[in-house]
């Protein structure tokens, strides 16, 4: 069987969730499938980060071209080459395609559905318009959550059930973990000139769904008791879009630090030295870095929202993330608490073992080929 897979996310700077996603799923396709062909295209240079080993049974073809590469390079070499099956690892579909290629697209989110003022209205048009064709137009459909796949059903009623395949994300288990030393942690935030000893922390895109502003609004209250003034809050991610508001709120308020765009291989060292992260957000198709942050052992504090108490599944605290001072107040109860903090620790690490990049890729894989 040839599999096509479009993985031209891998060539962006910015690494987000998505991106994390395909790279792991390249990373474990040739471990898994040694008879089948990988055709993977992309448009440039892969992101020095993002790179994966380059198995025998791996194609790997660059098509530069200079504009709305999906729908006319890309397009015209799938046409072209008939793959048996066309993965698309993000929200859209090629108009032009061969009817002998079967077609998978799998679907992260559907947020710019719920909060469609939250993005840009370039972007917004592209998203609806994309994401509509490719969700009625693919043979097959992967949701990362249960959570998702209710959103498609909820928003598309003309599709059918059996059409999704819920598949979990994954975390990587050589790199999360608690095995850092003091000194590891120390040396990492002296790299990124984090100033606090203790910290909380926040991971993800600076973008208006994160709801980072309920979070520090919620660390202004938090600070207010004496013996948290010395705390920092720490927001590790790089710039998404529309986030002027939230950047000059960080810098307006004391005590709290980006870091800016991160290397990966330093994330698991910045969430084990918190002692509590945050996922504030209003919305989340699966909230990759609450499982990471567990299989680090720092315990979750997470809104109780879209797949966010799915995925977490009682190994973390909730709140509503419309309210600032219920964040405050649970946060307050873990930075007081050791007990809580090491049950947080030990059902998080428990919670993780249902989560693996193995996993994922081989359900993955099961799906792209059962026709």
């Amino acid at each position: 069987m040839r599999i096509a897979i479009n993985a031209a996310d891998l060539d962006h700077q910015r690494i987000d969730g998505t991106r994390i996603y395909i790279w792991n799923m390249l990373k474990n396709f040739g471990l898994l499938e040694k008879e089948g062909q990988f055709l993977i295209y992309h448009k440039s240079e892969f992101n020095s980060e993002l790179t994966f080993p380059i198995f025998e049974n791996y194609k790997i073809k660059s098509l530069k071209f200079p504009f709305w590469w999906t729908q006319t390079r890309f397009a015209w070499e799938m046409f072209r080459e008939k793959p048996d099956v066309l993965w698309m690892p993000m929200h859209s579909l090629p108009f032009m395609r061969s009817e002998k290629t079967k077609t998978v697209v799998t679907i992260h989110d559907l947020a710019f559905k719920f909060f469609p003022h939250f993005f840009p209205k370039k972007d917004l048009r592209r998203l609806n318009y994309f994401t509509d064709y490719a969700v009625k137009n693919a043979d097959k459909l992967i949701a990362v959550s249960n959570s998702t796949k209710n959103d498609i059903l909820k928003l598309y009623p003309e599709i059918r059930e059996e059409k999704i395949k819920v598949i979990y994300h994954g975390y990587d288990k050589d790199l999360f973990n608690e095995n850092f030393s003091l000194d590891e942690i120390k040396k990492t935030n002296t790299k990124y000139q984090i100033p606090y000893t203790k910290y909380i922390i926040y991971v993800g895109a600076i973008q208006p769904r994160k709801n980072i502003g309920v979070l520090i609004d919620a660390f202004k209250f938090l600070r207010r008791v004496e013996s948290y003034k010395d705390t920092g809050l720490v927001i590790a991610g790089d710039l998404g879009w529309l986030y002027d508001d939230t950047v000059s709120k960080i810098k307006k308020t004391k005590n709290v630090f980006a870091t800016g765009k991160f290397e990966t291989k330093d994330l698991p060292a910045l969430l084990r030295g918190a002692e509590a992260f945050v996922l504030p957000s209003l919305y989340e198709g699966f909230g990759l870095p609450a499982i990471e942050a567990m299989a680090c052992g720092t315990p979750v504090i997470a809104a109780n929202n879209s797949s966010i108490s799915e995925i977490t599944g009682g190994a973390g605290l909730l709140f509503d993330a419309y309210k600032s001072e219920g964040l405050a107040g649970t946060l307050k109860k873990i930075l007081e608490s050791a007990k809580l903090r090491d049950d947080l620790r030990k059902k998080g690490l428990e919670r993780v073992k249902d989560f693996s990049w193995e996993k994922c890729a081989n359900e993955t894989l099961e799906w792209l080929k059962d026709w």
